[in-house]
């Protein structure tokens, strides 16, 4: 089979729409997963040990089964709970909450290098726990973290084809129903791949940046 230019002109809107869906799917799930994993990784130092334990548990739980399965659980079994949940929203939620398990150990592990002075110099102030956090801790221990939660949200848009799964009409579901459409493969699932590196590539100079701009002092 050979390549077919004027077929990859003729299909790259619908592709384009694809990729469109693919990155608000990882937008929004970025979003989710920066804040729930925030949420989680404070709630696991709380001084309550039920509430640590309960979320250490839900993390763990979220964190050792696979992503698909959860997908499958939010769009196909919460209807059957009364939930119904949009294909977008489920995978939205999905990816978020999936990784904001792998984000958490990356809030916890910002916060536990805060040196300890912080917090004593904090509580010498008389700062209440909210202006603790706001103003001292979080300033401090998140910028040192931004590169590794930019690596979570790359892979997060590598794993966007599994939401197809759930008749979200992402890129890679755009690329199967022009294929199978048309029986030709060759292209479809080769612009798949370019898109999906031409992406990458310009994420991981902006990684690099990032890195480089909240580079911790030595």
């Amino acid at each position: 089979m050979e390549w077919d230019w004027e077929f990859v002109r003729e299909i790259m809107p619908m592709l384009l729409d694809g990729l469109r869906i693919t990155l608000l799917a990882t937008l929004l799930g970025s979003i989710l997963a920066a804040a729930a994993g925030l949420g989680f990784a404070l709630l696991r130092r709380s001084k309550s040990r039920p509430v640590a334990r309960i979320t250490g548990f839900v993390v763990e739980f979220i964190r050792g089964t696979p992503l698909l399965v959860q997908l499958y659980f939010l769009f196909y079994v919460l209807p059957e709970l009364g939930l119904l949940l949009s294909p977008l929203t489920a995978g939205v939620v999905g990816l978020g909450l999936h990784y904001a398990t792998y984000t958490s150990e990356v809030f916890r592990a910002g916060i536990d290098n805060t040196p300890r002075g912080q917090w004593e110099a904090a509580k010498a102030c008389n700062l209440t726990p909210y202006q603790t956090w706001r103003h001292i801790i979080l300033p401090q221990a998140i910028p040192p973290m931004i590169p590794a939660l930019a690596n979570y949200f790359v892979a997060m848009f590598k794993e966007t084809p599994l939401l197809s799964a759930i008749t979200v009409i992402e890129l890679m579901s755009e690329a199967r129903g022009v294929a199978n459409s048309n029986y030709r493969y060759l292209e479809p699932m080769t612009m798949v791949g370019v898109l999906f590196l031409c992406i990458s590539l310009i994420a991981v100079p902006a990684l690099h940046l990032l890195e480089r701009r909240f580079r911790p002092p030595r």
